[in-house]
This record gives C-alpha cells, sequence and structure tokens, in this order.
C-alpha cells in the first residue's frame, strides 16, 4: 500500500508543535468536542458504569465455577471456589495471619537497613561530586548484578537463615533510594541555588528548605521502587530458601498439591501488595504538594555517571585488593574463590563451551518468553487504549493481577504446567507482559486528538491509521516498555530457572554452582548475568532511537 505523501511531514508537525492537553485527548477519546458541556449521566447510566469493572472478574468467577463443577481438569489442578473460600477462612484463623506477619516483619527489617544505607550513601554523592566520582561507578557496575542473581553468592556466606533474607532485601532495597536519593539530591534547579545564595542562607536553612523540598519526589519515587522490588525479593528468597513466611506457606501447600492454599496465599500476596501500593501514592500526596519541574537542570556542570576517567578505577582496584587478600588469609579463604580463580573459571567455561551453552538457553528463553507477552501486551495495550470500553472492563482487573509480585506465580505455574520448558516460558511472558501493555496502553491514550482530524481529512481505515499514524505516534512509549520487558524477561528467565532447574541455562548453573559450593563459578555466573542485563538495557535504548528516529528529523 503506498504511503500518503503528506503523512510524515503531518505527523512530525503534529508531534512537535502540537498543544493539545491531556484532558483535550482524553476528551477526544471519549467523543467530546473540546470546550462543550455534557448532560448529567442517569442514574442507570452510572450505575452501569460502576459495574463494568466487575463484568471480568465476575466471569472469570462463573468459568472457574463451571471449570471446577463440570471437572475440566483435576481437582489437584484447580480446587473449587467453594474449597478455596474455605481454606481461606481456616488459615485466616489459624497459620496465615502468623505467617504473613513474619514475611512482613522480615520486609520492615530490610527496609530499616536498607533505606536508611540508601538515603545515606545517596546524599552523600549527590553533595559531594567527589565521592559521586569515586564510588558511584563502582555502585552502578554492582548494581548491573540482579538481586536474584545474588542469591546463591549470599547463600554461601550466610546460610540459609534470616541474615540471608535481611541481606537479600537490603540488597534489593539499597539500590532504588541510593540511586533516586543521588539524584534528587544533585539535580535541585539551578535557580533555586541562585535564589539561596542571593539570600545568603545559611547551611542547614539551605539544607531543609532547599535540598531536602527539591529531592522529596524523586525520593519517594526510589521508596516506592524498593517497597516493590523488596517484597518481590522476599517472596523469591522465601520460596527458595525458608521455613517460615507466605513464600513457605505457597511452597508447602504446593509440595502437598493444595492449591487451595497457593491460591489464598496469591491473594494475600496481591492484597498486601495493593495496599503498600496505595500506602505510598497517599504519602507522596501528603507529603508532596508542590508543583516540580518534569526535569531539572544539572547544577554546577557536574558530569553524568560513567564519564569520570581513572578516578573511577581507585575504589575497584581497593576492592580487588581487599578480595584477593581475603581469600588468602582468614576463614573467608576456604569458600571464597580468589579473583584470578574466577577469571580461569570464566575463561575455562567459555572456552568448553558450557558458559556459552547456559547462557544461548537463557536467552532463547528469554526472547521466547518476551515475544510471547510482549507481543500480548501490545495487542491488549492498543485495545484498551483505542476501546474506550475494553479499557473499562479490563483494566482493573489487570491492575489487580498486577499488585501480585511475580514470584508468587511460580507455585502455580507449576503446579500446572510441570517443571519444563511451558513453565519456563510461562513465567518469563508473564515478567515480560505488564511493560509492554502498560507501555502501550498509555502511549495510545496520550496520542493528540489532531490524529483523528487528519486521519478524516486523508479518509484512512483502521488499518491505515494504525500503520501510519497511530502505531508510529505511540512507537517511543512501545519501545520504552519494550526495553523494561527485556530487562523484565532476562530476570523473569534466571528466576524460572532458579525454582525450575531442571533443562540447563545460567540459572541453573549458578543453583548446582552453590549447591556444590563452587563459588568461583558463581562469580563468574554473576558476572554473565550482570554484562548480559546491561547488553539488554543498551540494546532497548538503541532499538527505541533507531525506531523513533522521524521524532527528531
Amino acid at each position: 500500500m503506498a504511503a500518503h505523501p503528506h503523512v510524515a511531514t503531518l505527523m512530525h508537525t503534529l508531534y512537535a508543535g502540537s498543544g493539545a492537553s491531556a484532558g483535550d485527548a482524553a476528551a477526544h477519546r471519549a467523543g467530546i468536542q473540546p470546550g462543550t458541556v455534557r448532560a448529567a449521566p442517569s442514574y442507570g447510566r452510572r450505575l452501569g458504569t460502576a459495574l463494568v469493572p466487575w463484568l471480568v472478574p465476575a466471569l472469570t468467577a462463573l468459568l472457574w465455577y463451571l471449570a471446577s463443577r463440570q471437572q475440566w481438569m483435576s481437582p489437584q489442578i484447580l480446587p473449587s471456589p467453594e474449597l478455596v473460600a474455605k481454606t481461606a477462612l481456616e488459615l485466616a484463623s489459624g497459620e496465615l495471619g502468623g505467617q504473613l506477619w513474619i514475611s512482613v516483619q522480615r520486609l520492615a527489617l530490610g527496609l530499616l537497613g536498607g533505606v536508611s544505607t540508601g538515603l545515606l550513601l545517596g546524599a552523600v554523592l549527590g553533595a559531594s561530586a567527589r565521592a559521586e566520582r569515586l564510588i558511584y561507578p563502582t555502585f552502578s557496575a554492582l548494581a548491573q548484578v540482579p538481586t536474584l542473581a545474588w542469591i546463591p553468592l549470599f547463600m554461601l556466606f550466610f546460610g540459609i537463615g534470616e541474615l540471608l533474607k535481611w541481606v537479600v532485601l537490603v540488597k534489593a532495597i539499597v539500590v532504588p533510594v541510593t540511586v533516586h536519593t543521588l539524584v534528587g539530591a544533585r539535580d535541585v534547579p539551578p535557580r533555586l541555588r541562585e535564589a539561596a545564595a542571593v539570600l545568603r542562607l545559611p547551611r542547614g536553612v539551605r539544607l531543609w528548605r532547599l535540598t531536602v523540598p527539591a529531592a522529596l519526589p524523586s525520593v519517594l519515587t526510589g521508596l516506592r521502587l524498593a517497597l516493590s522490588q523488596g517484597w518481590a525479593a522476599l517472596l523469591a528468597v522465601e520460596l527458595l530458601a525458608s521455613s517460615e513466611g507466605i513464600g513457605y506457606l505457597m511452597v508447602w501447600g504446593r509440595q502437598l498439591f493444595m492449591l487451595d492454599i497457593v491460591l489464598v496465599c496469591i491473594l494475600v500476596v496481591g492484597l498486601t501488595g495493593g495496599v503498600m501500593a496505595w500506602a505510598m501514592h497517599r504519602l507522596s500526596q501528603r507529603m508532596v504538594h508542590w508543583p516540580q519541574p518534569g526535569t531539572a537542570a544539572l547544577a554546577g556542570g557536574r558530569a553524568a555517571p560513567g564519564g569520570w576517567g581513572l578516578q573511577s578505577w581507585a575504589l575497584p582496584l581497593v576492592l580487588l585488593a581487599v578480595w584477593q587478600l581475603a581469600s588468602q588469609h582468614g576463614g573467608a579463604a576456604r569458600i571464597l574463590a580468589a579473583p584470578l580463580a574466577v577469571l580461569h573459571t570464566t575463561a575455562s567455561g567459555l572456552l568448553d563451551g558450557s558458559l556459552p551453552t547456559a547462557m544461548a538457553l537463557s536467552l532463547g528463553r528469554t526472547l521466547g518468553g518476551l515475544a510471547l507477552g510482549g507481543g500480548s501486551g501490545v495487542l491488549l495495550g492498543l485495545a484498551l487504549g483505542l476501546w474506550r470500553p475494553a479499557e473499562r472492563a479490563l483494566g482493573p482487573a489487570l491492575a489487580a493481577v498486577r499488585q501480585v509480585a511475580i514470584f508468587a506465580w511460580v507455585p502455580l505455574l507449576t503446579a500446572w504446567f510441570g517443571l519444563g520448558e511451558p513453565a519456563k516460558v510461562v513465567f518469563v511472558a508473564l515478567a515480560a507482559f505488564f511493560p509492554l501493555l502498560l507501555a502501550t496502553q498509555h502511549g495510545v491514550a496520550d496520542l493528540s486528538p489532531q490524529l483523528a482530524e487528519a486521519a478524516g481529512v486523508l479518509r484512512l481505515n483502521l488499518r491505515q491509521r494504525l500503520r501510519l499514524l497511530i502505531l508510529p505516534g505511540a512507537l517511543p512509549a512501545i519501545f520504552a516498555g519494550l526495553r523494561l520487558g527485556l530487562i523484565y524477561a532476562w530476570l523473569g528467565t534466571v528466576g524460572a530457572e532458579y525454582f525450575m532447574p531442571s533443562g540447563g541455562g545460567i540459572g541453573s548453573l549458578l543453583i548446582g554452582a552453590q549447591q556444590l559450593f563452587r563459588m568461583d563459578l558463581v562469580l563468574s555466573g554473576m558476572l554473565l548475568i550482570g554484562l548480559t542485563g546491561a547488553a539488554l538495557g543498551a540494546l532497548g535504548q538503541l532499538l527505541e532511537r533507531r525506531s523513533t528516529y522521524w521524532r527528531h528529523a
């Protein structure tokens, strides 16, 4: 099909210079002309609108009831709603509250350690350019290795007791808090600094009246991410190595094939995640009540992270020297592999093909899960963004499912799909689904209403509108979601191979090395996981730039 000759020019003009507001876009999607006044909807219409979000849950419950009643699946695989409700009541009056309280206590202790460390470290890095040059490159490099990849190493050092859970939580929480505190403290708008200098404010007043309020929105964003990542990491470590907690209760139910217990725990995990998200949202609303700029200019011409030359190598060299000494002397020498031993193991694994084979298996699962979950997310996001009734019907149900931490689905998926490749691919697809769904939906919903007018003028059908106007306009958001989807799919692959270790893969290699006390192999696998995650992130950015070049033409 030949493209319309003026579409490219029209697209650039609309996206570069459109001043349409988000309210106008929303009004246009609802079929309302800007500036018009609608009559108040009738009671029946309001009631119908309120009931629409309950349509999908009601249909799901009905299908579940029919499937269990007609025994389309074994009761061990799909327990009836009545059994799940009965189990929920029994657990609520029994051990459910105690197991959940244990997990919440662990999360609280992890938040205390991770948030306090992250705030302190981020404040120091944000306040001192020299400290940022010396410390942040090393911190950023270590942060490239996801929390999941650290678990086998932490098991070797700390065992499987409470200390392991606390260390894993601190690792998961400290990274987002530090990064967002650093950005918030460093990127105080220059005009505020100039105003403080003109007013000759004392250092203490400048800190509490300028730096802290300016950094607070970014800090709260870091806290919100830390809470969700910490909750997910806690469930992962409880599934892997715990005898208490909500994760352990799920594993126990799965081992006994009592999936009614697993379903109740999934519901509790989702409700807990929803309550925590709501609490953080309310906290942000109460603490940040002033307008914030979209971006803040860098103050003082400080360089972006990663461009600091020789000074950034000082801390890694010191850490390597300490590592080498610790591996030769003291009690840690019995389990701590020397840096040269790790390099030797990595080189040997690359030469004999064991590491490339494991990486190829893992990357294949990542791409397969991304294609399945990401493709489904894009298609559903298009439907929700273009068709308002679909968004009203499916949006609340999807938002509720999204509150369930990803690792809470592991016991259910392994019961339904086994421990083979289907279960791994489905888990990876679930991890990649929501980033692309949300990105696509928001990208389509935020398009300028002038695009519909342009489509009418050019007399484009639905297929032409999608290809020439809607998809090009939503591409930046879609590829931003793809970048996140790649990372989430990679993390999901490592997690799937932890919990379903058959079939090989880099995650299976890490778990096997931990069980054999092969710290050199564990560290080699961590190195490859971190490098692969960084490469996938860079690939996502490259794809985004290449696919949206026309917006900057």
